[in-house]
């Protein structure tokens, strides 16, 4: 079922990895092209239109990692959802993957069940979020425009990753409500989500930070609930 004819990027140095993910994309229905390092696949990601990109962060030339940064940074390419190739055990690439903006990450050896699984579920997530919206959510001097796909802070536009800024909008229709990890995990992963609520933890922890260095007075705050999850609210 290939969407709107826009192709998913493979992206690794290993030749087998890459045909294998490719076999089972494209017998699904989904078109597919490949980069065996950093520099190629940026240099596709900037020239195609791409659905998605699953990367492998061990690359030549640039790794993973850096082209993360670099695509989730430029607003030609942000958008384009990522899901991240990890080796069996590399959590602090996993965090610092998605402290960049990553969507997901398969951890190597994977099945590729698994792995389209992870590649339908993104899809369908970002496409939901692609549907008409038409609101401004207000909060003091913080104002969501839903129609624009953007926060503003006393005026000043906040550089959010999609997540940060979905994120952020649930805890702005609701402030000084204390939201847990699973509500979150549900609310903006979606329930077919196989991560865990660590992925909560580190978009939270971003979030936060983007929020005290923009707001100088440090009003606004996300409050860490201990046993519980996360309050938003603004300080007077």
């Amino acid at each position: 079922m290939e969407i709107n004819g826009k192709a998913i990027l493979v992206v690794d140095d290993e030749k087998n990895i890459r045909e294998l993910v490719r076999f089972n994309l494209e017998s699904r229905g989904y078109k597919v092209k490949e980069a065996m390092d950093g520099k190629e696949a940026l240099n596709i990601a900037r020239t195609d239109e791409l659905l998605l990109i699953i990367l492998d962060l061990m690359l030549p030339k640039i790794d993973g990692l850096e082209v993360c940064r670099i695509l989730k940074s430029d607003p030609s390419t942000k958008k384009i959802p990522i899901i991240m190739l990890t080796a069996l055990g590399d959590e602090i690439d996993k965090i610092v993957g998605l402290e960049l903006g990553a969507d997901d990450y398969i951890t190597k050896p994977f099945s590729p069940r698994e792995m389209v699984a992870r590649v339908r579920a993104v899809i369908r997530r970002v496409e939901d979020m692609k549907e008409p919206e038409h609101s401004v959510n207000k909060f003091d001097d913080l104002i969501i425009n839903e129609q624009k796909h953007e926060v503003l802070l006393s005026g000043s536009r906040l550089e959010l990753t999609l997540k940060e800024y979905e994120l952020l909008k649930v805890f702005a229709a609701n402030p000084f409500n204390v939201f847990s990890r699973e509500h979150l995990l549900e609310k903006v992963w979606g329930y077919d989500f196989m991560g865990d609520t660590r992925t909560v933890d580190v978009h939270v922890c971003n979030l936060r930070r983007k929020l005290e260095e923009a707001d100088n007075k440090t009003g606004y705050y996300i409050e860490t609930v201990r046993g519980v999850g996360y309050r938003f609210g603004y300080r007077e």
